[in-house]
């Protein structure tokens, strides 16, 4: 009996620790690059964040920059009910969503949704 109380904690262990690993590390760059073929995934980005917008429908539009990528693609912007601070260091994790399109001239071809931040020494 003891035996199989082991095995089964260690399957569900190894599924936690396997969903929490889940996520793709990307950079800025990269995510901007294989857009399409990320769409719907759930991918992780650390990086700088340089712009946060709160309370916007019910959500946060938060703005993080790696310094990979330049001009209208230099950042990744998610949405999350947490909250960052700008200037903080952080790893964002989310799923990426593709051509989203809020009206009123708000479209985003990109956008990383319900993330998580996690801070960075």
């Amino acid at each position: 009996m003891k035996l199989s109380i082991k095995t089964l904690v260690a399957v569900a262990f190894s599924g936690f620790i396997s969903s929490a690993f889940a996520a793709e590390s990307l950079t800025v760059a990269d995510l901007h690059a294989k857009r399409v073929e990320l769409g719907g995934q759930q991918v992780s980005i650390t990086g700088k964040v340089i712009k946060v917008n709160q309370g916007v429908m019910r959500r946060n539009f938060i703005h993080v920059q790696d310094d990979t990528a330049a001009g209208e693609v230099d950042r990744v912007i998610f949405t999350s009910q947490q909250v960052a601070e700008v200037g903080s260091q952080v790893t964002a994790t989310g799923t990426v969503k593709l051509d989203t399109d809020f009206g009123m001239g708000y479209f985003y071809p990109t956008l990383v949704e319900e993330a998580t931040f996690t801070a960075v020494q």
